[in-house]
């Protein structure tokens, strides 16, 4: 282990929190909002590539899409939480033994739901409302996708690892390579060699792979803290169930979150048509862009979180934790603030129909009057994953879309007089009591980092 790669773990348990939360959310929110560039762009070539039904078949596919991600957290998410931890307890032969088991569990994971997907898919593409004329362009992007599903789990396996390490940046570089090459390939293969959404599908898995091979060379370097070497690769019993009890809670939250969204979208279109749904993409798409800074936010926090628990430095693990959770109200405080006091400006970005922006006007008052509070939801389940109390992250990952938003969808709109107002009230009672229960978990929980004697750094 060379100096420079021990003083990148260390810096953890080390410098001021507001430098590391700041040297370590900033690269990340970059990445994800490169990444959300890159799903608006690749939307706008295949809509002028492909054409309107090829664009409806690509919301099709991506519950489906979604869903192998969520597999691919499964994984990732739980063994850069252990990462952290066994950084910030200076284990690092266990370290470098999960580095190895990334990969070995991506592969068959991955590889099991590829082939499950491709013998499964149109049943699949149709449960998530594909028809006669958008099924074959969910179905064509699809196959593509899945064929390259193990190269995305490693990809973004490896990400997670290096945001662990202390390499925030190398991990937001990989990700803006990834999004250049896939923005620089799709007009050539969807325009130029004319392959409409497999092209589309294939630029994706080749900016990955082209990301992959990058990571591949970064720990390949004997002189990483943690890198690629033998005695690595064998599993290993504890590191694998403590990897997927961590990463159980991201999993569940984005298997909820296209449960969710069958569910809210039959019962809008039901009480309130199309314009309804469409109001409701609007709003997301809205709140979607704050809420990718709270998720920058929080891959900030993971490691700092992670490392500072193992070395039982507990006042720096909820300093980190408090100016995240600070952060991150401010953040979707903003939310509240435009949502409520300019719903008209925030809807024009979107469309200029009036009856559309009729439409959504009163939705988004009502749907951002939470706001301000799943900042602080958020961050409080994503502390509880980088501490690995994989128990207490599940139930906060299901409060909010499972527990109470499912049956408040189905139950207020029976007994508001507007069925649709019932369908809308549902989404901010459940941010409201999501908040609430993680605040009554949190007070419960606290009190033993409060109390425990801290380990003093070296």
């Amino acid at each position: 282990m060379t100096r420079s790669a021990s003083l990148k773990a260390t810096e953890l348990g080390t410098q001021p929190i507001r430098i590391l939360l700041f040297k370590y959310a900033l690269p990340a929110i970059i990445a994800m909002t490169a990444s959300s560039l890159y799903n608006i762009v690749d939307s706008i070539f295949i809509g002028h590539g492909c054409g309107p039904l090829a664009l409806s078949g690509l919301t099709v596919a991506k519950p489906m899409m979604d869903i192998c991600a969520a597999f691919g957290s499964f994984v990732g998410v739980g063994a850069s939480t252990l990462v952290a931890i066994f950084l910030g307890e200076k284990n690092y032969e266990h370290a470098g033994r999960t580095l190895g088991n990334v990969i070995v569990l991506n592969i068959i994971l991955s590889a099991v739901v590829m082939v499950v997907g491709l013998v499964w898919l149109e049943p699949i593409l149709r449960a998530f409302g594909g028809g006669a004329d958008t099924l074959p362009y969910a179905r064509d992007y699809m196959e593509i996708i899945l064929y390259g599903n193990v190269v995305t789990h490693i990809y973004f396996g490896l990400n997670n690892m290096l945001r662990s390490m202390g390499h925030p940046k190398t991990s937001m570089a990989a990700t803006i390579v990834a999004v250049s090459v896939n923005i620089l390939l799709d007009p050539i293969f969807i325009f130029v060699l004319d392959m409409g959404v497999r092209g589309a599908a294939l630029a994706t898995v080749i900016s990955q792979i082209i990301a992959v091979i990058w990571q591949f060379i970064i720990f390949c370097n004997p002189h990483e803290l943690i890198h690629f070497k033998k005695g690595i690769w064998r599993l290993d019993r504890q590191i694998t169930l403590r990897s997927f009890a961590i990463g159980t809670s991201p999993f569940l939250m984005n298997i909820a979150h296209c449960l969710v969204v069958v569910i809210i979208n039959r019962q809008l279109v039901r009480f309130g048509g199309d314009m309804a749904l469409a109001a409701y993409g609007i709003i997301n798409r809205f709140t979607f862009v704050f809420a990718m800074i709270v998720m920058g936010l929080n891959q900030g926090m993971q490691p700092i979180v992670g490392y500072n628990y193992g070395a039982k430095q507990y006042p720096r693990m909820l300093r980190a934790f408090e100016l995240t959770a600070f952060c991150a109200s401010v953040v979707m405080g903003i939310v509240f603030i435009l949502g409520e006091c300019t719903p008209v400006w925030m809807t024009r970005i979107f469309t200029h129909d009036a009856g559309l922006i009729d439409a959504t006007l009163i939705p988004m008052r009502i749907l951002c009057c939470s706001m301000w509070l799943v900042g602080f939801q958020m961050v409080t389940g994503n502390f509880f994953t980088s501490i690995g109390m994989a128990g207490k992250a599940i139930f906060l990952s299901l409060t909010r879309q499972v527990i109470y938003l499912i049956p408040l969808s189905l139950l207020l709109p029976v007994v508001f007089s507007d069925p649709l107002s019932g369908v809308w009230w549902s989404l901010p009672v459940s941010d409201a009591l999501s908040a609430l229960t993680a605040a009554v978990i949190l007070w419960r929980t606290m009190p033993q980092f409060k109390l425990a004697k801290p380990q003093s750094t070296d």
